[in-house]
């Protein structure tokens, strides 16, 4: 057994002989600081966080020109550091009965909805990604808003004890719906709308720094899950027409890189909202004639994708579009005062 899984197993064994009631959710991350020890400079990982890297995981995924375009970090301190991050994190085979464990811990957000997490075998998955799309005022930012406050719940109650990150890029962020659906759960709204750190994104470029000021904060403190409501709105304004489809593909695809490797590196829930256009090639009568947009470098990228339709009344229907564990099924909920409830007869 390597040295780097070694440490993983005693780390695991150490959390798992924490006292069960408190259900705490170990932390799955080493800060960068900790190179410190192994006689890295602190001006160099002054300039590592400088560039976005903030701790061990993040320097052992990244390729090695990516870390050369550093500034001030030499090629030949690059090749030490990628020894060094590799020799900390886990990064070889394992059986598929280890993987088979590791999933066995994994924690899952619920929805405010009884059906919804009966669909989603729990809830929405922490450490991948979760697309959501639809339509206009079919839940997709009432979700966002309902997850926002119970992924600070207690694992015992479906929660995962964690803060939260809100990017909006459509500036539909309401914090006094974050305090109702607090109150609903029985939690202090104060305290609510102080562990959600909230951002607004102006343009696609600005929407990829605050990926990078989010891993900041996120390595301070206990984070579970990232929203991003929506992710392909302003790709969608900022490039324009056929001559600038690559550019905005390729623009899109480095940004859901991003979100998938903090997905993996913090353990944390990572929900996208994306529109839908209408298909052309759908015959007019077809049940629902619309299509996510963002194509296959959106479809390749979220491990779970949701389509959200509009029902009678309040009701919403939730169709699992695709998914690796989950099988093609749908269910109903409701949009309330409070954020996402069971449906309404």
């Amino acid at each position: 057994m390597s040295a780097a899984m070694q440490q993983h197993e005693e780390a695991y064994a150490t959390s798992a002989g924490q006292d069960e009631e408190e259900m705490q959710v170990a932390v799955t991350y080493q800060p960068i600081e900790t190179l410190q020890e192994h006689g890295i400079a602190s001006a160099d990982i002054a300039k590592l966080n400088e560039a976005g890297y903030y701790t061990v995981e993040s320097l052992a995924h990244a390729t090695v020109r990516k870390l050369t375009d550093v500034k001030g970090i030499s090629e030949a301190k690059v090749i030490k550091l990628k020894t060094l991050a590799k020799s900390m994190v886990p990064m070889d085979f394992k059986t598929a009965a280890d993987a088979l464990e590791d999933r066995k811990s994994l924690v899952t957000l619920t929805t405010g909805s009884v059906e919804l997490d009966k669909l989603l075998e729990g809830g929405i998955e922490t450490g991948s990604l979760t697309e959501i799309f639809g339509e206009f005022r079919t839940g997709k930012t009432q979700l966002c808003h309902t997850l926002c406050v119970t992924c600070q719940m207690a694992v015992t109650d479906g929660g995962a004890e964690g803060k939260a990150v809100y990017v909006d890029t459509e500036g539909t962020f309401r914090p006094k719906r974050l305090q109702q659906i607090a109150e609903r759960f029985g939690m202090d709204p104060v305290m609510t709308l102080e562990n959600v750190a909230y951002a607004r994104a102006h343009n696609s470029e600005h929407q990829m720094e605050l990926l990078k000021m989010a891993a900041a904060i996120m390595s301070q403190d206990r984070y579970a899950l990232i929203v991003v409501d929506s992710a392909t709105a302003l790709y969608r304004t900022d490039f324009t027409g056929r001559g600038e489809l690559s550019e905005r593909q390729m623009q899109m695809g480095q940004f859901l890189r991003q979100l998938t490797r903090l997905a993996e590196e913090f353990g944390v829930a990572v929900l996208l909202t994306n529109q839908v256009v209408a298909s052309p090639d759908a015959m007019s009568f077809a049940k629902d004639s619309t299509k996510p947009i963002g194509g296959n470098i959106m479809a390749h990228a979220s491990t779970t994708r949701l389509r959200l339709r509009k029902g009678r009344g309040d009701n919403r229907i939730c169709t699992v579009y695709d998914s690796p564990t989950l099988p093609e099924a749908d269910c109903q909920f409701a949009v309330g005062p409070q954020g996402i409830c069971d449906a309404t007869e």
